[in-house]
């Protein structure tokens, strides 16, 4: 394993003698897991495969939660569908009592277009924001969906000797619902996904395309950054270009903002603590290039790995604004979050040492990956915020693949390469298992 300096849960793993007594001490069947995952490895891909082809953006997964729904309901599972729009929630009851384990998998594409000559490539279109668009599983939640359901035949097979409960989550919109409507991981905790039964501890993945194959990487803590996008409107008085004394240019006074804006990260934020990104991505105004216009309109995005920094952020980004625009005669609007705002992803310290050792022995001590935090956004935060909660990242760089080689998530060259899959269903239904166990009464 890949050890940070200074960490405690790799002094923790120091005196772990093996994982095979791990398992024998909890009772972790994970030879069955094994077997059962290795026998479902090629109906993964073509379940896979077979979502790729069909992304579906958010809100609108209807395909995909007919097929997830299906298959729960073949399992005899009870499962509800329609839930926050178009997601499906199977409960499995083991033959034991025991607590109660929420696993969760998203499952929206994204208005992307592929590049990859694949088989199984996307060429599916659709409409958002009242926009044709292409379609992708530019993000690899084709991947994540897929997992879940070969997890769910695993724990169903082996339910009698299981200690507690499943809930398995298919959620819709993480992407973000489109604008005008809500959804994702915040609509479905306060439609009740969290209850009846109460739900103790949640478990995810994401598949990484920068991380090799099969590895499974973690951090303890904050994992992923919150998210609050940010639209700033200016508004100045229109002029001929030739004239410019005759109005107020919001051009030149968003250019001030902006400007104003970058010094927030580098001289407010003590960043020896964590990292933040202020990020404007777009600004629109005008139409001529002899026309002063009226109005500017710029939309950004926000990141934090801490709260308070959040919060100060917020502020910060509202003081600029309204300052530079007074002192230059113009007035500004600001609206934070604009459409969409995720709190910071974090995994339980207590969970993540607890999970481990598992992983260890799943992957094998060289395949499992402690990183650092990462300035991308999760809405498993809303999950996570309200029950312990642990996520972890599967690898799917094609070995030997230099990282420099590997395209982005949400780029049309997105690739997973698929040899990993078999080690990300066993993590789940092990971790699921580990903590039913450990967590049961006596």
């Amino acid at each position: 394993m890949r050890i940070l300096k200074h960490n405690y849960i790799s002094l923790f793993l120091l005196y772990i003698s093996s994982a095979s007594q791990v398992f024998a001490q909890t009772g972790v069947p994970l030879e069955s897991i094994t077997s059962l995952s290795n026998g479902l490895s090629e109906q993964v891909i073509i379940w896979r495969r077979d979502f790729h082809q069909n992304p579906e953006l958010s809100n609108r997964e209807f395909r995909t939660a007919a097929i997830v729904a299906e298959h729960l309901q073949s399992l005899g599972m009870e499962v509800q569908t329609g839930v926050a729009h178009t997601g499906v929630v199977g409960t499995l009851k083991g033959g034991k009592p025991g607590p109660v384990v929420l696993l969760r998998a998203d499952m929206d594409g994204l208005p992307v277009p592929e590049r990859n000559e694949l088989p199984f490539k996307s060429v599916t279109r659709g409409e958002y924001n009242g926009e044709d668009v292409p379609v992708m599983h530019a993000c690899g939640h084709d991947t994540h969906v897929a997992i879940l359901m070969a997890v769910a035949e695993i724990l169903t097979e082996l339910k009698d000797d299981m200690p507690g409960t499943v809930k398995f989550l298919f959620q819709p919109a993480e992407e973000g619902a489109p604008k005008g409507e809500e959804g994702g991981a915040e609509m479905m905790v306060a439609e009740g996904v969290l209850q009846n039964p109460a739900v103790d501890a949640a478990f995810a993945l994401h598949v990484s395309a920068s991380q090799d194959a099969g590895h499974i990487g973690f951090a303890s803590g904050p994992r992923y950054a919150s998210v609050d996008d940010f639209k700033i409107t200016v508004h100045g008085v229109q002029a001929h270009g030739a004239s410019p004394w005759m109005g107020i240019d919001p051009i030149v006074v968003s250019a001030q903002i902006i400007n104003a804006l970058q010094t927030i990260v580098s001289r407010n934020l003590e960043l020896t603590e964590q990292p933040a990104i202020v990020t404007v991505g777009s600004i629109h105004g005008g139409l001529r290039s002899n026309i002063i216009p009226e109005t500017v309109e710029m939309v950004g995005t926000i990141r934090a790995l801490d709260t308070e920094m959040r919060k100060l952020i917020h502020q910060r980004v509202r003081a600029i604004a309204e300052g530079v625009a007074q002192s230059m005669g113009a007035t500004v609007e600001v609206e934070i979050p604009y459409s969409t705002s995720y709190p910071v992803t974090h995994n339980d310290p207590e969970l993540t040492v607890e999970m481990l050792p598992i992983l260890e022995a799943v992957a094998g001590p060289d395949g499992v990956d402690e990183q650092k935090p990462i300035t991308g956004a999760e809405d498993f935060s809303y999950i996570a915020n309200e029950v312990p909660g642990f996520y972890i990242s599967l690898g799917g760089k094609p070995p030997g693949t230099p990282a420099e080689k590997v395209a982005a998530h949400h780029t049309p060259d997105f690739y997973i390469d698929e040899s990993g899959f078999d080690v990300g269903v066993q993590a789940m239904a092990a971790m699921a298992w580990k903590y039913l166990s450990d967590h049961g009464s006596d």
